[in-house]
């Protein structure tokens, strides 16, 4: 086994070869070399940051490449305009088109390609590749979502993936998972801030995607699967808070989240509020009569905290999400959420952290409220950010014991992102519980993410963690395994995996 990038990273910096501001600021030989001694590789150029499809719906998917034959470059040594084609199969080789055409990358976005293939049948897989200046890209695999009656959705969550933490050996057990549907990323995709460099400019957070896309477990997984999307703050810088602030914020608002959108197989919702440099991304999507995911969007329209009268959704989503609510079917709903839902107190008094939810108090007790009279306990959460893996009750009031449970709240590991120490977890996870009732389950000391397994009849979250986040060879298993049965609120976990290993148990 090769040295990992951790302690390849250590070594440099203590030798002196990275400066603060690498690979952002470094010409361009030394920007390579260093990236090539922290395992970084490209597809064939152009399509050096690879394929990826997202956001399926029944006979549609968007599919995305960029072109950048110079992926840590200030600048792409491309026309301006780059005819680009597409086509999009039945079969891996490619060898029955059903659905083909062209279309102008322009160096305004960065070369990238969003391309909506239409004409599709619902559920079901198909495959895709794309051409430019006489090459051809990888070939990719996606699948439409499906109609009607369906028996079963398998699908992962992903968050918090710093690449100078860890390696992501978790994503090649998931590239190779022929039964997933589709993969669920919950933001904080990039770190703006590190060793590696700080971005501030629109080229500056295109290299840093170029250079986490310079991981090939990540392309390959973009490569195996769809993806639907949401952010969190570091896709941008540490805890911002919405649109208010100086000029220098917004405009680097504005480069970040251009970055993301080049980067990303995301559609544009239709509508003059989706436009960059402000895109909406919070959306519903259906996966036949069985699940409905409602994916936020915690960052950009949310107030400051703590506020009376804040808002993390903002008025026009909050308005929207309500109407989710009170329309829902008769399937499971899932909120895709980027950040804690559920009350986390602190053991020694006041919230552990009010950029969660629990900076919005108010607004939270609306929704739940809203939740709870709407009826249907079939209400499910996955979240990410915190590092580490909670199980917990959601309720519409936290601090009434006799409050109803209304659903369930599933917090994954982080792909690699540090978390807290094992002597912290040890010592905080009981005075965690203790803290919070609604608290089923805490781990914080490995790295992975969350498979689900739903049914009309139940739903299972698969906790998946790896041996070692420094060895991207590493074991990926199932450390613990959660259900909740249809029209039961509350999970319970597999009397096969009671005795693995945590923190706290409730």
């Amino acid at each position: 086994m090769g040295l990992d990038r951790r302690t390849l990273l250590r070594a440099a910096i203590s030798a002196g070869a990275f400066s603060a501001a690498w690979p952002l600021t470094r010409g361009p030989g030394e920007a390579y070399a260093a990236a090539a001694a922290l395992g970084a590789t490209w597809d064939a150029a152009p399509f050096t940051v690879g394929v990826a499809s997202g956001d399926p719906l029944p006979t549609s998917v968007l599919l995305w490449t960029r072109l950048a034959p110079d992926p840590l470059g200030d600048t792409q040594p491309l026309p301006d305009i780059v005819q680009v084609d597409w086509a999009v199969a039945t079969d891996a080789t490619m060898g029955t088109v059903v659905a083909s055409g062209s279309l102008a990358a322009s160096v305004l976005l960065g070369h990238s390609v969003h391309v909506i293939a239409e004409g599709l049948q619902p559920g079901r897989r198909y495959w895709y590749r794309f051409s430019a200046l006489g090459r051809t890209s990888r070939v990719g695999r996606t699948k439409t979502a499906p109609v009607g009656a369906v028996s079963q959705v398998r699908f992962a969550s992903l968050n918090c993936q710093d690449y100078r933490a860890g390696e992501y050996p978790g994503m090649r057990d998931l590239a190779a998972d022929s039964a997933l549907d589709f993969v669920v990323h919950l933001g904080d995709y990039i770190y703006e801030g590190s060793e590696l460099g700080t971005a501030y400019t629109l080229t500056d957070y295109r290299k840093l995607h170029a250079l986490y896309k310079g991981d090939a477990l990540l392309r390959d997984l973009h490569a195996a699967h769809p993806f639907y999307l949401t952010w969190d703050d570091h896709d941008v810088f540490n805890d911002y808070s919405g649109s208010r602030g100086a000029a220098t914020f917004v405009a680097r608002r504005a480069a970040a989240y251009q970055g993301w959108y080049e980067h990303m197989p995301l559609r544009l919702e239709a509508g003059d509020d989706s436009a960059l440099p402000d895109p909406r991304i919070y959306r519903s999507r259906q996966w036949g009569d069985l699940l409905e995911l409602v994916i936020l969007d915690l960052r950009q329209h949310r107030s400051e905290q703590n506020l009376a009268d804040g808002t993390i959704l903002g008025a026009r989503q909050k308005t929207w999400l309500k109407d989710r609510i009170a329309q829902r079917g008769n399937g499971w709903q899932c909120w895709i959420n980027s950040i804690f839902l559920s009350q986390q107190r602190a053991p020694q008094g006041g919230f552990m952290f009010t950029d969660q939810w629990d900076g919005f108090r108010a607004e939270r007790a609306e929704l739940l409220a809203h939740v709870h009279t709407a009826g249907g306990p079939d209400f499910v959460t996955v979240t990410g950010d915190w590092h580490s893996a909670f199980i917990q009750d959601v309720k519409p009031d936290f601090d009434t014991a006799g409050a109803p449970v209304i659903g369930t709240e599933f917090v994954a590991h982080s792909v690699s992102s540090s978390a807290y120490s094992a002597s912290w977890n040890a010592t905080n996870g009981p005075l965690l519980g203790a803290a919070n009732p609604h608290l089923q389950y805490f781990e914080g000391n490995r790295y992975g993410h969350d498979v689900y397994e739903v049914t009309p009849q139940r739903w299972t979250t698969r906790l998946r963690v790896v041996s070692s986040r420094t060895d991207p060879s590493a074991a990926v298993s199932t450390l613990t395994s959660w259900h909740v049965d249809r029209g039961r609120a509350g999970a319970y976990e597999d009397p096969a995996t009671r005795t693995s290993a945590a923190q706290y148990r409730r």
